[in-house]
């Protein structure tokens, strides 16, 4: 959002409880802000009667209320259904309601597991990284969900390295990294193991590490030349500079 959110709608006196999270809301700020940054968890639980009742009854909104019966009586989606409340809130601009759009619409056809990822990737990249860790861990510590293959996985396990990097969690960050390489075989992943292993590790055991593999050592001497070159021309610390370009490398690779 462009703006700073102001109440301007009336305040309920009696809270909508949002059973799933719950919490209580008191205004259609409240909701429309719910409804944004939990836009993973929104299914066709929230098209219900008791909303509408709410929105009617306690916020004075009888135009809102009745467009959101109509949804509910003609079995209407809940894409619809949501993007219909953010609208009339008048909160958004034209580009970020199609930015909205594009996410409902992207998750319409994801399975509950790849919609956890994607509340763990928002975490992650609004720098919630304690809150992006607890949720690839939720992930891993479920059953595979049927019809997921092994890559989502190993994504998931890459993301964990990431966010552990982040932490300066260099250990716990090269094991995630190397658990992921070893489930997908991306050699995307090695920089960042690399890297993390380097980090942790003492000269003589990082020497043995490149060793184990001739694409290590060939991968070792690219990233040297990377911060070489990045001395060179920028005045950054190379280690953090070169961490988040591969991290957007093996982003986009995977989108």
């Amino acid at each position: 959002m462009s703006n700073l959110i102001l109440c301007r709608e009336k305040v309920a006196i009696h809270g909508y409880e949002i059973a799933r999270i719950h919490m209580k809301i008191y205004n259609l700020e409240e909701l429309c802000y719910y409804l944004c940054n939990n836009l993973y968890l929104v299914d066709y639980t929230i098209m219900n009667e008791q909303l509408c009742a709410w929105i009617e009854e306690e916020l004075g909104l009888k135009t809102l209320a009745g467009m959101l019966r109509d949804y509910i009586r003609t079995r209407g989606t809940v894409e619809n259904f949501v993007t219909t409340i953010l609208k009339f809130s008048n909160i958004y601009t034209d580009t970020e309601m199609i930015g909205i759009q594009n996410v409902l619409e992207k998750l319409k056809s994801q399975k509950t597991v790849e919609r956890q990822k994607y509340k763990g990737d928002n975490l992650l990249e609004s720098g919630e990284t304690e809150g992006a860790i607890l949720v690839y861990q939720g992930i891993l510590a479920e059953d595979n969900e049927e019809g997921v293959d092994s890559k989502f996985y190993a994504q998931i396990y890459a993301c964990l390295g990431a966010a552990y990097g982040r932490l300066f969690l260099y250990q716990e960050s090269a094991k995630m990294y190397d658990r992921a390489y070893q489930m997908c075989g991306d050699v995307k992943l090695l920089k960042p193991y690399l890297y993390a292993s380097y980090k942790y590790m003492s000269m003589p055991e990082y020497a043995i590490l490149l060793s184990k593999n001739t694409m290590f050592a060939e991968i070792n001497t690219q990233m040297r030349k990377e911060m070489e070159e990045i001395k060179g021309s920028v005045q950054v610390e190379p280690s953090e500079e070169l961490m988040e370009k591969w991290k957007r490398q093996y982003r986009r690779s995977h989108v």
